[in-house]
């Protein structure tokens, strides 16, 4: 049986703007996460607490957390590397503090060493005292596993290796894991293959999909993990954010399209489809271009055709 409910992660804000070349100013970001807010998503990636120099896009983090609203029952979350992101992301105080925080190693051991220059063991090590601290601030951790279901240097990678990552997270405390499709390679019985290894160490609603769609199995995948009773989803409005290891193709499948699915199975997801294309809508004019999402290009096309 699948779920009756289905909570979305939106990651647009961060994951979606993160690699994006122009400056987009906090104001919009704010306003993106307020539209956000309004469409009845309670989970939010609002930024990351990563070096500028790397991540140039996310140098407004404090500024961002400062000036969003914090209505009731909504949960703001920000991606730390190391103590130092997560002792940035408590230092303004409750000002800036954010909810959660996530951090992220791999199930690739060439991704990892490529990635954040250390292999998986190390980066564990790393995260072991981010993970204490944040509890100690009463704070939830979740942990994201890039390249779950394949990798660009190594190409496939096991669910032996995802559960390995898993078996790690957990003993140092992590309270959430997210099985992420990083290059969105996965197919429904890999990524259930995957999702059975960590729901052997967590139960169901403390584990997550992140998919992308640049193979267009990303919905599929989805709802391979419904049918494992799995139901927590990482999304990106608008479908932000392009895979970085395939030239062109779609990345984060698109809230639009995951909230369309959902609601055609007749799952509650607590979120008003129309509100989330208007914010989409909203986050492309500033970029100026269309949406990826094909729910919202649809959806947004029927609107300009029926007469007012």
């Amino acid at each position: 049986m699948l779920p009756s409910h289905v909570t979305l992660v939106e990651v647009g804000p961060r994951d979606g703007l993160q690699n994006e070349k122009q400056p987009v100013a906090t104001a919009h970001k704010v306003e993106l996460v307020h539209r956000l807010h309004a469409a009845g998503l309670r989970e939010i990636e609002v930024t990351s607490y990563v070096s500028p120099k790397w991540v140039p896009q996310m140098a407004d983090n404090a500024q961002l957390m400062a000036a969003i609203a914090r209505p009731p029952g909504v949960r703001h979350s920000v991606l730390v590397p190391n103590l130092q992101g997560l002792h940035a992301a408590l230092a303004g105080g409750a000002a800036t503090r954010p909810d959660e925080v996530v951090v992220f190693g791999a199930a690739s051991e060439a991704f990892s060493r490529r990635n954040i220059n250390c292999s998986i063991a190390e980066s564990i090590e790393r995260f072991a005292p981010v993970v204490a601290s944040a509890h100690e601030a009463g704070l939830k951790v979740r942990a994201a596993i890039s390249c779950a279901l394949g990798c660009p240097y190594q190409g496939e990678v096991g669910a032996d290796a995802v559960e390995d990552v898993v078996v790690r997270m957990k003993a140092i405390g992590v309270d959430h894991v997210g099985v992420a499709d990083t290059i969105g390679v996965g197919t429904p019985r890999k990524v259930q293959a995957a999702i059975e290894r960590a729901l052997k160490h967590y139960p169901a609603v403390e584990v997550s999909g992140h998919f992308h769609d640049t193979y267009g199995m990303a919905l599929a995948n989805v709802y391979a993990c419904l049918e494992l009773g799995v139901h927590c989803f990482d999304a990106s409005v608008a479908g932000l954010g392009g895979c970085p290891y395939a030239k062109g193709a779609t990345g984060n499948v698109a809230t639009e399209d995951v909230v369309y699915l959902l609601h055609g199975l007749g799952i509650d997801t607590g979120i008003d489809l129309d509100a989330l294309v208007d914010a989409g809508a909203y986050i492309c004019g500033v970029l100026g271009r269309p949406p990826t999402a094909r729910v919202a290009r649809a959806l947004l096309a029927r609107r300009e055709t029926v007469p007012a």
